[in-house]
Order: C-alpha cells, then sequence, then structure tokens
C-alpha cells in the first residue's frame, strides 16, 4: 500500500511576479505519524495566535524565516521522500491555450498526471492519493480521478487498484505538508529571499524532479520552419 499527497504553488497567469508554477508531493510509510507530528508540532512551535488556525500555511504571513526554516527541519526528519514537477509559464503547450483562455483544468490535470508518473513503476497493490481540493476550469472532479486513474493502471501490478480523493486541507495535515514543502521549492526555482536555504534543507529528501515543456517551444519552431521550408 502506498500513500501519495499533492499540493501546488503558483499561479498560470505570467503577469505575476512567479515564473514558476509547481506540483509537490511526497509519500511516506505511516502517514498517521506525519499528520500527528506536523499537527504537534503547529501546536507547539507556532505564535500562540495562530496555533488554533485549521491550518497554518507556508505563505503565512505571521511566520518568520527562522521558524520557516526551522519547521522544514522538522519535516525533512520526518522522512518524507519528495517527487515534484514544474512549468515555466511561458512554455505552456499549445494545446492548453484557448483562443481567449487558458484550459486551465487540462493543464493542471496534466501537470498531475506528469508528478504522479515519477513513482512510476510501482509494486503496491493499493495506491491512495490525496490532492488538496481546488477548482478546475472546464474539468469535473471525477473526470479529474478518472483521468488520472486510466493513466496510471497500466503502469501497475495487475490487479491493483487507485483511490484517489480530493481533500479540505484544512482536515489533512499530511496536505498541509506539502504546502509548505510546495511553497519552499517555489521560493528556490523563483529565486526568492532565503529559497536556497529552504532548498537545502529538503533536498536530501527529494527523490525525483522535473521541468515540464522545457524545449517545447524550440521544438515548435523548429517543427514550423520545417514545415515551411517543404
Amino acid at each position: 500500500m502506498a500513500y501519495i499527497f499533492l499540493d501546488e504553488s503558483g499561479q498560470f497567469n505570467k503577469k505575476t511576479n512567479e515564473r514558476y508554477f509547481l506540483i509537490a508531493s511526497f509519500t511516506v510509510g505511516e502517514p498517521k505519524r506525519t499528520h500527528k507530528k506536523f499537527k504537534s508540532w503547529c501546536a507547539l512551535k507556532f505564535p500562540k495566535a495562530m496555533r488554533k488556525q485549521s491550518e497554518i500555511k507556508f505563505s503565512d504571513s505571521g511566520i518568520d524565516k527562522n521558524l520557516k526554516l526551522r519547521t522544514l527541519h522538522q519535516i525533512a526528519k520526518m522522512d518524507v521522500r519528495i517527487f515534484y514537477t514544474y512549468l515555466d509559464c511561458q512554455n505552456i503547450p499549445l494545446e492548453f491555450r484557448g483562443k481567449k483562455s487558458l484550459k486551465s483544468g487540462l493543464l493542471y490535470t496534466q501537470l498531475v498526471g506528469e508528478t504522479l508518473d515519477l513513482y512510476l513503476p510501482l509494486q503496491e497493490s493499493l495506491l491512495h492519493i490525496f490532492c488538496d481540493q481546488r477548482r478546475l476550469k472546464g474539468v469535473g472532479k471525477q473526470e479529474f480521478i478518472d483521468n488520472l486513474t486510466a493513466r496510471l493502471l497500466p503502469n501497475l501490478v495487475k490487479g491493483a487498484q487507485v483511490r484517489i480523493q480530493t481533500v479540505d486541507s484544512k482536515q489533512y495535515p499530511n496536505i498541509q505538508i506539502v504546502d509548505w514543502l510546495a511553497g519552499a521549492v517555489a521560493a528556490y526555482l523563483n529565486k526568492k529571499e532565503s529559497g536556497d536555504e529552504f532548498y537545502g534543507i529538503l533536498k536530501n529528501n527529494i527523490v525525483a524532479e522535473k521541468e515540464l515543456f522545457k524545449d517545447y517551444w524550440i521544438s515548435n519552431r523548429k517543427k514550423q520552419k520545417t514545415q515551411s521550408d517543404d
């Protein structure tokens, strides 16, 4: 049995000050243990005004740099195994660009699928995947689940089951952990203050990372040039 938790950081809109959109995830052998440890850490170490919050995000303004570093060290010690993908928002392929707006639901589904691909092949007969709930433009919840399930099953052992849930992060501390991982790695990718320090704490926990569609527009221009020459 395997457990995977996913969350994202960033916006597809190129007008933001963040160049990259990131899907972060982690797997761990005992999710109940990480759940309890993170919940306990938040209750004991965060400012009193924040301790009763149902969720404490990496981006919360009430958290100083030192506490962020200590929290990331604590997460790293939980033996989480991190897998993530990221996308330069300037490289979004044509197939996800509509006439008036991005096909953001389809793009998000594709990115989550690419992130899950990093775990393959898997020998477990039961795969539990928990995604932070997000409204997807043009893609229904069940379509999202069906798409990912169909993508994964051919790469799992015969008879394997995939159970995918979109959940409220306020009720799932493990999703809150992914929020911290995503925020830290995004700070590194976007060259924000302390990003190198955040990444340095987590780097030994990172199993796989991949930039998506990196050479898409280079390949597309070459293809167009070849067609025009013909």
